[in-house]
Formats: C-alpha cells, sequence, structure tokens
C-alpha cells in the first residue's frame, strides 16, 4: 500500500511520482512501508521506491530517464540533485544566439 499522494506510473519504475506537496518530517506509507520524509516532495517530483545504486538508470514511465550520480536510499526524493537527466534539449540559448 502507497500514500495517495504517490503514484506509480507502470510496474518497472523505480520511482514514484508526487501528485500533492508532501512536507519534510511527514510519515507517509510507500510500498506497504511507514516512512518519514527527509525534505518537501513538491507535486511532479519523485522518490526512489527502492534503493537506487550510483549509476543505476532511473525507470519512469516505464522508461529510462536518467541515472543516479549518487546511492539513492529508498523514499529520497530523486531530482536533478542525485540523478543525471537523459534529456537533450533540442536548442541552446547560446546557439539561438549565433543565429541572429
Amino acid at each position: 500500500m502507497t500514500d495517495k499522494r504517490f503514484v506509480l506510473l507502470h510496474a518497472s519504475d523505480n520511482v514514484l511520482v508526487c501528485c500533492a506537496r508532501v512536507t519534510a518530517g511527514e510519515s507517509v506509507m510507500l510500498e506497504g512501508k511507514s516512512v518519514t520524509l527527509h525534505t518537501e516532495i513538491n507535486v511532479g517530483h519523485k522518490v526512489a521506491r527502492v534503493n537506487i545504486a550510483k549509476g543505476a538508470r532511473i525507470i519512469k514511465y516505464g522508461a529510462p530517464i536518467g541515472s543516479a550520480t549518487d546511492d539513492i536510499a529508498f523514499s529520497r526524493h530523486v531530482h536533478l540533485h542525485n540523478m543525471k537527466s537523459d534529456y537533450i534539449p533540442s536548442h541552446t540559448r547560446e546557439s539561438k544566439q549565433r543565429e541572429e
């Protein structure tokens, strides 16, 4: 059982997505375990559904979205501070300025 403020988007995901802000210090149920969150989790942000090793893929929507830059413990916030995104921007401000 998982707190209704977190959603599993795909069975193979190793993260849960927050759908309502949860404050630091709050106790929540994640994957049937009661945990106290160490940081505030905002809408759209992720928490680790399992322990994620440094270098492991972050899976969301059943697809890899990045990789862990540090070990990420179960229930910890997963965001750009501890993961490298696979997102590749289509352009940068610098390239736009060169075109002008």
